[in-house]
């Protein structure tokens, strides 16, 4: 059984490694009640380069290590930084470039997931 309030502090924190650096479109996807779903929840969002993907991707993990004592089980993405996945087990935060973003359309694919949208003004 996972901890609905860790889970819930740990989204806390990415949000808040996503906004630091001013990321865009930040969604999140629950996926408690999909069958056969490999995590609870995804969130995603937008940079507009490569190197605001890559620095996104760094303030997520930083904020997180930092209020969460926690390292992401696994990273992808970070050689080209077009799209970062960090998996922190039980939530898999998507770092895209907006073409890349539209591209895979996560949200789509995962359309029966439970979607909200984070509202931020820079």
């Amino acid at each position: 059984m996972i901890d609905t309030q860790y889970t819930k502090d740990l989204l806390d924190s990415i949000v808040e490694g996503i906004t630091n650096v001013k990321g865009e479109e930040i969604t999140i996807l629950d996926l408690r009640e999909i069958e056969n779903a490999f995590c609870q929840y995804f969130v995603i969002c937008t940079g507009n380069s490569n190197t605001q993907v890559s620095g996104i991707a760094a303030s997520i993990e930083r904020t997180v290590k930092t209020e969460m004592s926690e390292r992401p089980f696994h990273i992808e993405g970070t050689q080209n930084n077009q799209w970062i996945l960090l998996d922190y087990t039980n939530v898999i935060v998507h770092v895209f470039q907006k073409e890349f973003r539209e591209y895979y359309d996560i949200e789509s694919l995962w359309g029966d997931a439970i979607e909200t949208r984070i509202e931020m003004e820079y």
